[in-house]
């Protein structure tokens, strides 16, 4: 099984990336994004205390991030292998992923970054906000305060894959496609 997570911040191109990298390499896609926002459109208990969170420009607790991957894979028993899109943010999100995986024989085999500066990222939202109904896209400050949390509670993240040697960044900006063949160069050395 390949497990890879795709790492950057809010509007570096993980969905539209991981769409591409779903396609060609058979992966399942989790995005907990898309989950928590299925859950948020299904007006669950779950997903209006998500959208509190993530209407203040905050991220949704652990507990209820973890407990979601976890049945999303219940569901997926058959998977060749995950694409991890803006899971884990935290370092403790990380630890909970190791252990999940291990405890299903598998792991994280790769981490790539899409690396883009936080004037691009601010651009692409708030052009996303003009069309995806998303209220977070919306503000600026909003964004702003995304990024900064980004920086401050995701960034551990990182370490803790540079210290087992599965971190990669790469630029996340220019075109689609030149992006797209950056991340399939580090995904087939990972696999070889």
């Amino acid at each position: 099984m390949f497990n890879l997570i795709l790492f950057g911040p809010p509007g570096s191109g993980k969905g539209t990336q991981s769409d591409k990298l779903v396609a060609k390499y058979g992966l399942v896609h989790l995005s907990t994004g898309n989950l928590l926002r299925q859950e948020i459109a299904d007006k669950s208990e779950l997903g209006l205390e998500a959208k509190k969170f993530m209407d203040m420009g905050r991220l949704v607790p652990d507990s209820v991030v973890i407990g979601m991957v976890d049945s999303f894979f219940e569901k997926n028993k058959e998977a060749k292998g995950f694409l991890f899109d803006g899971f884990p943010r935290t370092s403790a999100q990380a630890v909970a992923l190791d252990e999940l995986l291990h405890k299903k024989n598998t792991e994280i085999a790769t981490v790539i970054a899409l690396n883009v500066s936080e004037d691009e990222l601010v651009k692409r939202l708030l052009e996303r906000g003009k069309t995806s109904g998303r209220s977070d896209d919306n503000n600026e400050g909003v964004i702003r305060k995304r990024f900064a949390v980004y920086i401050e509670e995701t960034s551990p993240v990182a370490d803790h894959y540079k210290a087992k040697e599965k971190y990669f960044a790469i630029k996340g900006e220019g075109e689609l496609d030149e992006i797209f063949d950056r991340l399939c160069v580090v995904i087939e050395q990972q696999m070889a």
